[in-house]
Order: structure tokens, then C-alpha cells, then sequence
């Protein structure tokens, strides 16, 4: 008995310091709707793909249109995440600025900054492929960077998004399907199971 207790209380320190030590204020929801975010943006370039793409090259006239559309995707998703955070942290009664909330964004951050510039380098050169390919990448280095401070399941879908990358450069014909994927039904399907894992499963018990 007495030793079943103290395993019992190293297991509860032991999520007491995994806690405060992780930002666990991120909402299955928001990334489903990042996900769905992505679909309609990715949807409208399959719509005009023959306007804006010519072999493999972008009509440089087109390139202000698509990297609106990219970060209308980039805005929508990053206010609904944060939205859906704040909502989740207030409820928790989690300080909004926390040292743990500022070492997951920096890791998640500064992969997605620098592939999103080296990415813009060869999408202004019309060259969309290796964009695609670039951004998948470099978002997935992001999400396993960051799942060292949230949940472990991020880090599963960081390697999915840079093996999609990868894929995308062999493979630069079909490279919209594999941002479909990654950034699309990837979010959406990650999204459901962390939603119903972390969320949906306490307002059940509440």
C-alpha cells in the first residue's frame, strides 16, 4: 500500500511539473478550422490553376493574387488560434504572457519565418513548386520544434508535414495535393483528435 502511494504521488508531481511546464491552452478546434482555412484557399487555386500556372512556371501578373489568398489563409488562422487560446487560458485562469506560451511560439516561429521568406524567394520567381515544398517543410520543423512545450501529438504532425515537403520536391507535379494534405486535412484530422482527446472528453466529465 505504502508503496503503491508514493508511485502515486511521483506520477502526480510528475504532471504537475509536465503542466507547468507546457502550453496546454491550445484548442483542437482552432486547428481544425486552420485546416479548413487552408482547404478553401487551396480549393480557389485548383479553381483558376490554369490562370495563374503555366507549366511549371507562375504568370507573373498572378503573383500579388496568390500571396493574397496565402495570407488571408495565414490571418484567418493565426486570429482563430489565438482566439480560441485566450478563450481556453481565461477559463484555466492562465496569465496570457507565461514564459512557456513565449518558448512555444519562438520554436514554432522562427522555422515558419524563415521558410516562409526563403519560400517567397522563388514564389516571386514564379517557381510555386518549390514553394509548396519549402513551406510544408519548414512548418513541420516548427510543430516538432514546438511539441517539445505542447502536446506530444504536434511532433507527429510536424514529421507528416516534412515528409510531405520532401515528397512534393520529387514529385513538383502534384505538389498542391500535398499542401491539400498537409495543410488541409492534415489540421483537420490532428484537430479533431485533440479536440476530442483534451476537450471534448473534460466538458463530458464536467
Amino acid at each position: 500500500m505504502k508503496t503503491n502511494k508514493q508511485t502515486e504521488d511521483i506520477r502526480a508531481i510528475r504532471d504537475m511539473m509536465e503542466k507547468s511546464s507546457k502550453f496546454l491552452s491550445l484548442n483542437g478546434l482552432s486547428i481544425v478550422f486552420a485546416g479548413l482555412f487552408a482547404l478553401l484557399g487551396i480549393g480557389y487555386m485548383y479553381l483558376y490553376k490554369e490562370e495563374y500556372i503555366a507549366g511549371y512556371q507562375l504568370y507573373p501578373q498572378m503573383n500579388t493574387n496568390l500571396l493574397l489568398i496565402a495570407l488571408a489563409i495565414l490571418f484567418l488562422s493565426a486570429v482563430t488560434v489565438s482566439l480560441f487560446c485566450l478563450r481556453k487560458m481565461k477559463t484555466n485562469h492562465i496569465p496570457l504572457i507565461n514564459k512557456t506560451l513565449i518558448r512555444a511560439a519562438y520554436n514554432l516561429l522562427v522555422p515558419m519565418i524563415v521558410g516562409g521568406m526563403f519560400g517567397l524567394i522563388f514564389f516571386m520567381k514564379g517557381d510555386l513548386w518549390v514553394t509548396l515544398s519549402v513551406t510544408l517543410i519548414f512548418y513541420g520543423l516548427g510543430l516538432i520544434n514546438t511539441s517539445k512545450y505542447t502536446f506530444r501529438e504536434i511532433h507527429y504532425l510536424g514529421i507528416i508535414e516534412v515528409v510531405l515537403g520532401l515528397i512534393a520536391a520529387f514529385d513538383p507535379l502534384h505538389g498542391l495535393v500535398y499542401w491539400t494534405l498537409g495543410f488541409g486535412f492534415g489540421h483537420i484530422l490532428w484537430g479533431i483528435y485533440l479536440y476530442m482527446r483534451y476537450d471534448f472528453s473534460k466538458k463530458r466529465i464536467s
